[in-house]
Formats: C-alpha cells, structure tokens, sequence
C-alpha cells in the first residue's frame, strides 16, 4: 500500500503517548509499505527536527507553519470559531494545500488524519479512502478536565471548548471513511456519533525488548513512581490529588517512601509538590532507570480519554502498578492480578502501602504484570493497523473477513495470542 500519514506537531522527540503509539506503528508499517508523513508544526523553522525526521522516517515530508505558540491571546482570536481551539491552532493554509495536493495526485491508496487536531486540513470531500486515528475521545476528555478544574476562569473555558468539542468531533468521526479507536471505550462512546461498524479498535502496544531491561534485580528500597508528560492537565490533576490525598497517608505508614515524579515541562502546580518525600525530575533521557528503581508504579488520574501507554511499559518492565479506573481504561488488564484498581483516595492509599510493605505479593502482580503486556508487543498491534488499513482500502466486506482470518492465523503460528477475537465484528465497510 502507499499511505498518506498527516501528523499535527513535532514527532520528535518521541515522548508523549500519542506520539509512541504513532512512531512505533509508522515505523511498523514503512516495513511492508510505503508510508509518506507528512509532518508540520508550529512556530519558527526547526532544520534539526526536518533533519532528524527525515533520518527516522525516510521520506518525511515537513511543513512549517509559523503558527505561534498557544496563548491567552491566540485563544482569544479563536474563540468565535465554532471549532474547537484544540482543532484550529493546529489548521493551517499551507497544510490544507499540501495535503489537497498530495491526495489530488492519487498516488495513495489510504491516507491516514492522525488525531483530531488535523483534521481541517483535509479537504471537505475526500475521495481517497482516509481513516481518522483516534488516540482519545476528545470531548470526553475536555468535560472531565471541566470537571476537575479548580481555577474558574479555566473551568469555564474547558466547559466551552468541551461544548464545542462534542459537536465538532460527532461531525468529524461521520466524515471520515472508518475511524480507529484505541480501545472498546472509546468505541462504544463514539459509537453513538456514527455507525459502529465504521470504527474498528487497535489498542495500545509496548516495545518489549525496550522496557524489559527495566526487570532486572528487585527493587528494595520504597520508591513510587509516576511517568507521563507533566504539562498535560490530567496529569497534573493527578499529582495534584495524589500528593494531596493519597500520600500522607502512605508516608505516615511507611516513613521511608519516597515518590518520584517523572515527566517533561512540569507545571508550576507540579514544581510545588517538590518536599523532602517527593522529588520533581523534569524531562529525563530515559524512563527505563528510573522504572528500574521503583517499587511500585502509579496511575492516580482522574480526568483523560484513550490508553495509557505508560501502565503497559511498567507492566512490561515487570512493575506492579496501582490505578483508577480512569487511568487503566481501555487496557486488557486484571484487578487483583497484574494490576490493582483503587478509585478512592483511601483505597488507592492502602494499595500502595499493602504493596511496598508485602513483597511477595508485589512480586505476585509484577510476574502476571510482565506476562500480560508481553501480548501487545508493537509488532502484534502494528499487524492489527496494517489489516485495518488495507480492509479500508479496498472496501471488501469478503477481503476485511479475509485478512481478519489472517491476522488469527499469523498470531498463532508465531505463538502469540490474537488481538480481541471480539473486535473482529467491528471490521464493516468504510
């Protein structure tokens, strides 16, 4: 196949969630396909990151947009737009053009809108079969962080852009061919803007050769960990209510615990949690030492949408992690089993207190912990993209049942289990 991939933003540094999953599956695919990204963002001209991505994805095509970085005033400007700013700060002339140009060639056999944020460049009839990569349901996620922010000015402005999100994302997801979720959640709330036949479920991968040189010797000093970006709202809302809620109660069990938040741009909110107990790293080179000296790792979040890519890469680096059900949604994962589930603060608490005190029940859930993610290598979830890229491609009910058959049929030869068997009623016509 040749496959269009429009990303909105920098690839690199390939640090946030969406961006994992979108490199590992783009990297998969350009070894069987060839796979032109189209690559633009923001601000002034950066030639090292044209060079750099063009080094990772041969063929890379950048854009550079100008646009400015967000601001109050630059939300401002937008704010009459019926569009979501989420969408429109990441709309641009010159992409619209481009990839009008690129698609009126035909020389795509698919092309593929990564996330949301780039839809509006893509022309209002689309002739080449193009899917809508839907790392999160966004409008749930806008009302939700509405939900949970303290600041009123803020809060409004969430409950705005969440208003406006709703109805741009029921119009987006019915104007693409097919749309690929991240996980059954987020299909069946999608569901209810469109067809659900037109949305097949892709989950979430790890690189397991990368994340199990994390598994070495066992950890014996009382560490907790939190990864993820830290200027991204759930996230600080999550560290915000854990070291408010939750770890006075585990320090005063455990004196010696020590928590450590791992993460790029922490918030200033995320700075002033910094104590004699609790240690701010900012962006590190790597995740893979500091899961190495954990003891247990955490997902304390109260607001998001998609998958947390990061309970996999601790899963798969042998850690047992300690969740909401928010923060483990739409994750093939076992409470109790390789992974414990706690939604109030007082539960959450008593879980990592039980599992930095109990080892052997820790090395109970990091064994299971480490089995499970060893089914959603990137490779395996790679394959799941590719069958639903070429099903689309074609618009063959017999051909999506086909290549459906063969993805059964390459997992079990090789040994691996099959993704979902239930998923597979979700490959219908684009």
């Amino acid at each position: 196949m040749k496959i269009l991939w429009v990303k909105a933003g920098k690839l690199l540094p390939v640090d946030t969630g969406g961006k994992i999953r979108s490199y590992n599956i783009l990297r998969g695919l350009r070894t069987r396909h060839d796979v032109t990204l189209l690559s633009y963002y923001g601000g002034e001209r950066d030639a090292g990151y044209e060079r750099d991505i063009a080094n990772h994805i041969p063929g890379a095509v950048t854009v550079c947009t100008g646009t400015p970085d967000s601001s109050v005033i630059d939300y401002a400007r937008r704010l009459a737009n019926p569009a979501p700013y989420a969408v429109t700060k990441f709309t641009s002339r010159n992409v619209q053009n481009k990839v009008a140009s690129m698609l009126e060639e035909r020389r795509f056999d698919i092309a593929v809108c990564d996330f949301l944020a780039a839809s509006l460049n893509f022309p209002r009839v689309i002739e080449t079969p193009t899917v809508l990569f839907q790392h999160n349901v966004e409008s749930s996620l806008w009302s939700r962080q509405a939900g949970h922010e303290p600041n009123l000015f803020k809060r409004a402005a969430f409950k705005l852009e969440a208003a406006k999100m709703s109805r741009y994302e029921r119009a987006a997801v019915a104007r693409f061919h097919h749309v690929i979720a991240v996980s059954d959640g987020d299909r069946e709330l999608m569901s209810a803007m469109t067809d659900g036949s037109r949305i097949s479920v892709v989950p979430t991968g790890v690189d397991l050769t990368q994340f199990r040189t994390a598994g070495g010797d066992k950890t014996t000093e009382p560490l907790v960990i939190f990864v993820g970006s830290m200027d991204w709202e759930a996230n600080v809302d999550a560290m915000d209510y854990f070291c408010r809620e939750i770890w006075p109660a585990v320090t005063a069990a455990v004196p010696a615990a020590r928590l450590r938040i791992v993460g790029r741009n922490p918030h200033p909110r995320v700075r002033r949690l910094a104590s004699n107990s609790v240690e701010v790293t900012g962006t590190v080179a790597s995740v893979i030492e500091h899961y190495r000296e954990a003891a247990v790792n955490i997902v304390p979040l109260r607001v998001g949408g998609g998958t947390r890519l990061k309970i996999y890469e601790a899963m798969a680096a042998g850690k047992a992690t300690v969740s909401t059900s928010i923060g483990a949604e739409g994750l093939d994962v076992n409470d109790g089993r390789d992974i414990v589930i706690a939604d109030s603060s007082e539960k959450f608490a008593e879980s990592v207190i039980s599992l930095l005190t109990d080892a052997s029940k820790r090395e109970r859930i990091e064994e299971a912990a480490s089995e499970q993610a060893a089914r959603y290598d990137w490779s395996v979830i790679t394959e799941r993209f590719e069958d639903v890229l070429e099903a689309v491609s074609v618009r063959d009910v017999d051909y999506v049942a086909a290549r459906t058959q063969s993805t059964l049929v390459r997992a079990a030869l090789r040994g691996r289990p099959s993704l979902q068997e239930e998923d597979l009623s979700h490959h219908g016509q684009a």
